[in-house]
């Protein structure tokens, strides 16, 4: 009897643990941490399938989008006011010296570049900043690391006569080209006549900008549906940068920049290589130390980075951000005896990544540059 009892009472928990058993599985699986592998192939679907980025609550981000080919280039490139414009910024008649040209800082070779921590102008002059590249820049909403020019027009007339910069009279600009026929011709194609203006000089200019584009990246493809374009440690470096670096933050869309204006904590506020930034425009004491959000496109083709150049070398760059950034933020006190004194954006918080999460994050950063095509320099006018 007892061993009767025994065995029916092993049936019932049997037939309880069977039945059970499928939601307690369901329970674990939904709690327990994803494997990596899990976390790389839940990539290799359509991006709206994606795990959402960690985004911090008030910031307004884009997704990912990735650029196609500029099909057209030939044809723009073609285009009489495009053809003016590219004369203009590789002529160093553009200059006070007749010795630097618009293509001495923005150079094709360089990433449209110059590679220098800072730029060198008329007379071996320094600037105080980085040069940006000129890389998707008809996409950008304002132009230079403190946004002080709105338009391609305003940002293509400022180092004309800058000192430090190509430092031309541009009173004297439109009579130093009608000297030469080759220019009267140009300006004639491109504007129904010979009459060479300052106001067609930067429009020709910022013309010829809007079709300097990126071509597309490994990065590009893999969002376009070849899963075979980023390594499994891309990818995984992708969901980093989506996720526990909050990258994503500042550097998210199509050109992986929010547009925006940040103080990441490199402002040297009173000290040697002090840059108030944003404040120099706005007058604003919260802009002390905001600088524009670069594009991430083209990453290795654009270095040395940060608004002063100072940063050359990927590992040193993911350090820094790993570590918050937030060690020179004023105490109460100090604010409050100088309102100027800059807090480094909350936005950047310490990560704490793992070093193989460090590697990760740098090799998906590597895929995001595509352009390889070299431009020809211009023969301009002499006569």
């Amino acid at each position: 009897m007892k061993n009767k009892i025994f065995f029916i009472s092993f049936l019932l928990s049997i037939y309880f643990l069977v039945s059970f058993s499928p939601s307690v599985r369901n329970d674990l699986s939904s709690i327990e941490d994803p494997t990596i592998q899990d976390i790389i192939n839940s990539y290799k679907n359509n991006i709206s399938l994606w795990p959402k980025p960690m985004i911090d609550k008030g910031v307004e981000w884009k997704e990912f989008a990735s650029i196609e080919r500029d099909t057209a280039y030939f044809t723009t490139q073609d285009k009489p006011e495009v053809i003016l414009g590219k004369m203009l910024f590789f002529d160093p008649k553009l200059s006070g010296s007749s010795q630097i040209s618009c293509s001495s800082c923005h150079d094709p070779e360089m990433g449209w570049t110059d590679r220098r921590k800072v730029s060198l102008g008329n007379n071996h002059l320094e600037g105080t900043r980085n040069t940006q590249s000129l890389y998707n820049i008809a996409e950008r909403t304002s132009f230079f690391w403190n946004g002080r020019a709105k338009t391609l027009e305003d940002q293509a007339a400022g180092p004309l006569s800058a000192l430090h910069e190509m430092d031309m009279d541009l009173s004297k600009l439109p009579d130093k080209l009608s000297q030469y026929k080759g220019y009267k011709k140009l300006f004639k194609d491109a504007y129904g006549d010979e009459k060479i203006t300052n106001k067609r000089i930067v429009e020709a200019l910022a013309n010829f900008q809007k079709s300097i584009k990126s071509q597309p990246s490994r990065f590009d493809k893999f969002i376009d549906g070849d899963y075979t374009k980023l390594t499994d440690q891309e990818i995984y470096g992708m969901h980093i940068f989506r996720t526990k670096a909050r990258c994503m933050n500042c550097h998210n869309g199509k050109y992986l920049t929010d547009e925006s204006f940040h103080n990441i904590g490199l402002t040297y506020y009173k000290r040697k290589f002090e840059d108030l930034g944003r404040y120099e425009i706005t007058k604003d004491p919260d802009d002390v130390g905001r600088f524009k959000t670069p594009s991430l496109r083209d990453l290795l083709n654009t270095n040395p980075w940060m608004h002063n150049g100072f940063f050359d070398d990927l590992d040193g760059l993911i350090n820094l951000y790993n570590s918050g950034m937030h060690m020179i933020d004023p105490t109460p006190e100090e604010k409050a005896n100088d309102p100027l004194y800059p807090y480094t954006d909350a936005l950047l918080q310490p990560l704490n990544l793992t070093k193989e999460e460090k590697l990760a994050l740098k090799s998906f950063l590597e895929s995001m540059s595509g352009s390889k095509y070299k431009m020809d320099r211009p023969k301009f006018p002499i006569e």
